[in-house]
């Protein structure tokens, strides 16, 4: 896709979720689709290939969550794979200081690859496994906000999400339609870990192509310091 098709896109698009695109900020999403693209070939980082399911699905769809989000505050992006939400919401809210962890060190190598490309400041990509990430105690209930997108069931996501952020935090997960019984079976996790989902927002993306559910859980209390267990506990036994 040539570069003036891509910044009409992008912008139209971003318009319809409410945000204004600066000439700059379009710059820089046209070069991580360049450098997503290049990158795909050699390591499996995205099955979405085509320029204008990447602008929707990737970089509109993680935009989204900008409104959740206060001034000033400290994000971590769970999972993040080759970078969404987190790089995306990075490009329009400066403000925003953020970590991006990933438990394969391939995507961590193609992540610092972007932040340098794109000039970000205040963002990192680290290699982890959240789980262990989130038994540091340097690590525990110092963010404003934890999100994911796609990760896992709202049960084990919980307690991938909640050690990691402070009281009266927020964690942002980003879930497909009807999740209806997903959330249901997920409140007691949630309880037991602390928190309490203060708002479920259905929404769509530009061109019809993705619905898209948000919870929003708020910390109300300390997470139990026996969250997280080991590793692939959370997904093996999720909290009943």
């Amino acid at each position: 896709m040539l570069k003036e098709e891509f910044s009409t896109k992008i912008k139209q698009f971003a318009n319809e979720i409410g945000i204004l695109l600066q000439e700059e900020q379009v710059n820089q999403f046209y070069t991580y689709m360049q450098l997503l693209l290049e990158w795909n070939e050699k390591i499996n980082l995205t099955a979405i290939t085509k320029p204008e399911e990447i602008i929707v699905k990737h970089f509109i769809d993680s935009m989204t969550i900008a409104k959740y989000i206060q001034k000033n505050a400290k994000l971590i992006d769970v999972g993040t794979g080759a970078g969404f939400p987190g790089i995306p919401l990075k490009i329009i809210r400066d403000d925003i200081e953020i970590t991006l962890l990933d438990s394969l060190n391939k995507r961590v190598i193609f992540l610092e690859e972007i932040l340098r490309h794109l000039k970000l400041t205040k963002i990192q990509a680290i290699h982890s496994r959240v789980e262990e990430f989130g038994k540091n105690q340097k690590n525990r209930e110092s963010f404003d906000y934890a999100t994911s997108r796609a990760v896992a069931k709202l049960s084990t996501l919980s307690e991938y999400l909640m050690p990691l952020v402070k009281i009266q935090g927020n964690c942002i997960c980003m879930k497909g339609p009807k999740i209806e019984e997903e959330i249901e079976e997920s409140k007691k996790a949630i309880s037991i870990l602390g928190g309490k989902i203060e708002k479920v927002d259905n929404l769509q993306l530009p061109e019809g192509n993705m619905d898209r559910t948000m919870v929003v859980i708020t910390k109300v209390k300390p997470t139990p310091l026996k969250y997280p267990r080991k590793p692939g506990m959370a997904t093996k036994e999720p909290i009943q």
